[in-house]
């Protein structure tokens, strides 16, 4: 038997929490905390007194930037909600969450139905195959509309799932009174100031819109089920209790989508909602997991072997780290050991506790479904899985999103740059979607996340935690030269010193080889004329040269070099000699080769609503890049591109700006193309300033 703080798996609800940002997933979580006697203040957004948006940059920005997990007890249950952004440049967080949760609760407001954000989190949600229950929010506010909310959220979601009401509203914006409860065919009609609810009979008024809904309902869950629909079709209905069980399965095929409402500000519909939540969520116990390299699921069970992910890692000032974990088999025990499989680690169960916003709440034991945070592990980080040595499991990690964004940045002083390597890597580990390295060929450390926004919050982490300051810039690009024709040319070094001197000669013909296949070194070397252990020095002086370019500074590529000709001096020949005389004969052939400068093109994955294809497509002309494919996906398209990385800095932001928030992007490299002479020329000649004043 579980004790007041543990719960057994049947017992347990697992809810992600996605909506667009302001939607009221935030207030929402904090009045179902607080009705169900697990807070003692009712927090609020507005005045940063909310459960789960409680660190420094939330109160800043004025928004939810980490996925934060708190719960809720109803009755003998425990409801984990894990709140996450509303806001697409932390879709890291979003995923986080997802992983972690069986079930995706949707949020929209009343006001404004189904949003971006909505659309984004609900294809989120559609990756992970996750069922999914939605809620109204805002309902006591002005404009507010049930049915076109309702509406939205069906024109979202498509044929293929069934947005369905379980309950209607009795009343709305500042009328909103109560809620019918369209299984029970009871209204709840609000009092008091915690939610509290007396439950009467349905209005007269709304007899007929009840009985119109309530059937609906009710043939739609039949039509999940054979055996339901056999009863249905004999009987005209089904029970409470089949509705029950009928509905609970309707939302793991993910056939229905059930649908409450309510005001999280006024308390109002909170007691009746987790009702639901528990009626008709279902617990872990429904859901299998498949680890990686298994071909058996593995069930949701706290007798079995442990495995347990690791879905989010969290620094705090005066906390330290706190490695958040869901548990999908066996138990965690306070005390015990257990096998981090990625690091080959064993490491030690202290301060076991479960997750309540900014506090964590001590227990013995976190079993299968449930979620559990530790504190001050010494290797375990996100997407490491807990299990053990006997039987080592590992489970399928969060899946990122690419960070896209890039800029440059180094340290405002010699004094932050002496910290910003301990204070990157730190960030590293609490956000994998923020990624920042010194680029070897362009000679800067780049930064990458999801988003300006995404970025920005990340520098003034490093600021206000590790009292570091940087300077951001527009990123270079690691541009390179080549050849495209054949050419050849002697190189030839003597020298003479008194005693010993110096003499190479060798002959070197170049050729232009396709993109992407590189350098190759040909010996063409007959008769000895050359003797053999000095032909890799000649090797050597080209490659030496290469890499200098002859343009711009950039290394050249994708040529061949034979050298097919030379002569040598028996006493003064040395590998010294010939490896200069190799690079003399690459400088003098590569200047007859038509040099040229090539950049590096992306791969981009566009997806945009259909109506700002026009602006889009112009947009990528613009950028001198080309559509090589376009899809169509609902009533967005999905356009597939190739554009030069020069003219992608800060792209994320220009496609919001074209597409109402609605546009996203994804690149890969591509490979190298020929830069256009006049771009190619600005490029050479700016080059060229810099080295004269150097």
């Amino acid at each position: 038997m579980a004790s007041s703080k543990e719960f057994n798996t049947a017992q347990i609800r697992n809810l992600v929490v996605v909506g667009h940002g302001g939607c009221g997933k935030t207030s929402l979580i904090d009045a179902m905390a607080f009705v169900s006697g697990q807070t003692a203040r009712h927090g609020k957004v507005d005045d940063n007194s909310a459960l789960t948006q409680y660190r420094s940059e939330e109160k800043e920005h004025g928004m939810s930037i980490y996925c934060t997990p708190a719960y809720a007890i109803w009755g003998k249950n425990k409801i984990n909600t894990i709140d996450t952004p509303g806001y697409m440049d932390f879709a890291g967080e979003v995923a986080s969450g997802i992983r972690a949760a069986d079930c995706g609760m949707v949020v929209v407001s009343a006001i404004a139905g189904a949003e971006i954000g909505t659309q984004m989190a609900w294809d989120r949600l559609d990756v992970r195959h996750l069922p999914r229950i939605a809620f109204v929010s805002k309902m006591d506010k002005e404009g507010a509309s049930f049915e076109n909310s309702v509406s939205s959220l069906q024109e979202m979601a498509g044929d293929k799932v069934k947005i369905l009401p379980v309950q209607l509203p009795v009343g709305e914006g500042p009328a909103f009174k109560g809620v019918v409860d369209l299984i029970a065919n009871k209204a709840h009609m609000f009092k008091g100031q915690k939610g509290e609810s007396d439950v009467v009979d349905v209005p007269a008024n709304m007899a007929d819109d009840v009985e119109q809904w309530r059937t609906q309902l009710m043939e739609s869950v039949a039509e999940t089920d054979e055996e339901l629909l056999d009863i249905y079709f004999g009987e005209g209905a089904i029970s409470q209790e089949q509705m029950l069980t009928g509905l609970t399965k309707a939302i793991v095929s993910g056939a229905i989508v059930p649908v409450w409402l309510g005001s999280a500000e006024n308390l109002n519909g909170m007691a009746e909602f987790m009702q639901g939540i528990v009626d008709f969520v279902p617990d872990p116990t429904h859901f299998t997991e498949i680890p990686e390299g298994a071909t058996e699921p593995l069930p949701c069970n706290s007798d079995g072997p442990l495995a347990a992910l690791v879905f989010k890692t969290s620094i705090e000032q005066h906390v330290g780290e706190l490695t958040f974990f869901r548990v999908f088999s066996g138990t965690v025990a306070e005390g015990s050991d257990f096998y981090n499989v990625q690091k080959d680690a064993v490491e030690r169960v202290g301060h076991l506790a479960v997750p309540q916003g900014r506090n964590r709440n001590e227990i013995d034991h976190v079993y299968a479904g449930d979620i559990g945070v530790l504190t001050k592990l010494r290797v375990t980080a996100t997407n490491d899985t807990m299990t053990t040595r006997e039987n080592p499991i590992k489970l399928a990690p969060v899946n990122f999103p690419h960070p896209d964004m890039r800029c440059a940045i180094k340290g405002e002083t010699q004094a932050d740059d002496d910290k910003i390597g301990l204070a990157l890597e730190k960030l590293r580990k609490e956000d994998p979607t923020f990624v920042a390295a010194f680029d070897d060929s362009v000679k800067q450390t780049i930064a990458r996340g999801l988003g300006e926004t995404h970025l920005q919050v990340q520098f003034e982490k490093l600021k206000d935690r590790y009292g570091v300051t940087v300077v951001t810039s527009e990123p270079k690009i690691a541009y390179r030269e080549t050849i495209r024709k054949e050419a050849e040319a002697q190189g030839r070094h003597k020298k003479q010193t008194g005693g010993k001197g110096q003499f190479g000669d060798c002959h070197l013909r170049l050729k232009p080889r396709a993109r992407g296949e590189g350098y190759e070194f040909i010996d063409s070397i007959v008769g000895g004329v050359i003797p053999g252990k000095f032909i890799p020095a000649v090797d050597k002086g080209v490659q030496e040269s290469a890499a200098r370019g002859v343009l711009a500074g950039f290394p050249m590529v994708d040529f061949s070099c034979e050298c097919f000709f030379g002569s040598y001096h028996p006493v003064d020949s040395s590998e010294m000699a010939f490896k200069i005389a190799g690079s003399l004969g690459f400088q003098n052939a590569v200047m007859k080769a038509d040099p040229c400068l090539l950049e590096p093109v992306m791969s981009v994955e566009i997806t945009i609503p259909s109506d700002a294809l026009g602006d889009i497509s112009g947009d990528i002309s613009n950028r001198r890049g080309r559509i090589s494919g376009m899809d169509t996906k609902g009533n967005r398209t999905i356009i597939h591109a190739i554009i030069p990385e020069a003219e992608l800095y800060r792209y994320a932001a220009s496609i919001r700006a074209m597409t109402r928030g609605l546009g996203q992007h994804t690149r890969a490299f591509y490979g190298y193309e020929i830069v256009p002479n006049m771009i190619a020329e600005k490029i050479i000649a700016a080059y060229k300033a810099e080295h004269t004043e150097d």
